[in-house]
């Protein structure tokens, strides 16, 4: 009697390696405008070029784009190799290497991409792009609404200030007096009403307004410089040049290094000397026409192309095929060229016999 031999499952097929992916608001970017994948891409360039464009063309989006990493993952060419692999295919259009600013609200910080194209762009191409990207809104820091239970709190945690000089309804009667109303309206008799009781009014007149950023500012030099130490009157009385500093857009910062950079040894009147410097040394109000300008500047996010070859940041213009300066001139002068004519023929036997020579000597 025949004997069934079943025959054993298909063996399960081992799974690819997953793709390596970077942190968050890394890795690559897909440029836009690209066209279906074909089996001719990358047909041009070189066998090496090729075969790591034809793997970073596959790999999807957020994915490590760093030199260790495709190294890792590719088994043919090492680190070196993928560099240069990666410098080729910036130069021929295919990729560009950016830090622009990334997060969300004001906790932001800077980041490396890699913006990646199947087809090759020209350069004028790659700056319109990351122009424009870099023209996007950054984002910004917005308001947290109160909530409902915040605004329920809010009258119980009311100032006392606040309860007696802000309007609120007037005070219930004592249960006291609405019984003796009560009893005098049955009676007949009528008492005036009670007055209410006095409130003392709020002694404002005495109470310091809250300095302005002038005055703190010129009150802070003593602190910074000894010999720059202004009294109350005179912080007073060179507020208003301090204050024309700030409307010229100028933070405290620079107003006190302004007032306490290059001081003689020995200051014998320190109001004297800031009203000076305060009047000599008031800094350019900025036109109308630059102020939108410094601002939009301000809320845009800032994108900043990268040399591929060593990293250095720049716009992208001033970075044409992704290389900087230096690594164009390094490149130009490591360009290897054509002999100028055979070499010239050298005598064997005369060189064999100088080596002996020197071999010969102590």
């Amino acid at each position: 009697m025949a004997t069934e031999h079943p025959s054993p499952a298909l063996p399960t097929p081992a799974p690819s390696r997953p793709y390596p992916k970077a942190r968050p608001d890394y890795g690559k970017r897909t440029a836009s405008g690209q066209r279906a994948p074909r089996a001719d891409d990358f047909a041009l360039m070189p066998e090496r070029e090729r075969y790591i464009a034809g793997y970073v063309d596959r790999l999807p989006e957020g994915a490590a784009m760093d030199i260790k990493s495709l190294a890792k993952h590719l088994p043919l060419y090492g680190q070196m190799a993928v560099s240069s692999a990666l410098k080729a295919l910036g130069v021929a259009g295919h990729l560009r290497r950016v830090r622009c600013l990334a997060g969300e609200r004001d906790q932001v910080r800077w980041v490396s991409r890699t913006y990646w194209s199947r087809t090759a762009r020209d350069n004028e191409w790659w700056d319109t792009f990351l122009t424009t990207e870099g023209s996007h809104p950054a984002p910004e820091a917005t308001p947290v609404p109160p909530t409902a239970d915040a605004g329920a709190q809010a009258p119980a945690t009311a100032s006392p200030l606040n309860v007696t000089t802000s309007p609120a309804a007037p005070p219930e009667p004592a249960p006291q007096q609405t019984a003796v109303a009560s009893e005098a309206v049955a009676v007949g008799v009528t008492h005036p009403a009670p007055a209410p009781p006095a409130v003392p009014e709020q002694r404002t007149q005495g109470a310091q307004a809250t300095p302005s950023p002038a005055y703190l500012a010129l009150a802070r030099l003593g602190r910074v410089d000894a010999r720059l130490a202004l009294s109350a009157a005179d912080c007073r009385a060179l507020e208003p040049l301090a204050a024309a500093w700030f409307t010229c857009g100028v933070d405290a910062d620079y107003l006190t290094q302004a007032l306490t950079a290059g001081l003689p040894a020995q200051v014998d009147s320190p109001v004297g000397l800031v009203r000076r410097r305060l009047t000599d040394k008031l800094p350019p109000q900025l036109t109308s026409s630059t102020a939108p300008a410094t601002a939009a500047v301000t809320r845009g996010r800032r994108l900043l192309a990268e040399c591929t070859e060593c990293g250095r940041p720049g716009t992208p213009e001033a970075l044409p095929d992704g290389l900087c300066r230096g690594c164009r001139t390094a490149a130009s002068d490591t360009t290897p060229t054509a002999p100028a004519g055979p070499p010239a023929e050298r005598d064997v036997h005369a060189l064999v016999s100088r080596l002996r020579e020197l071999t010969r000597l102590p």
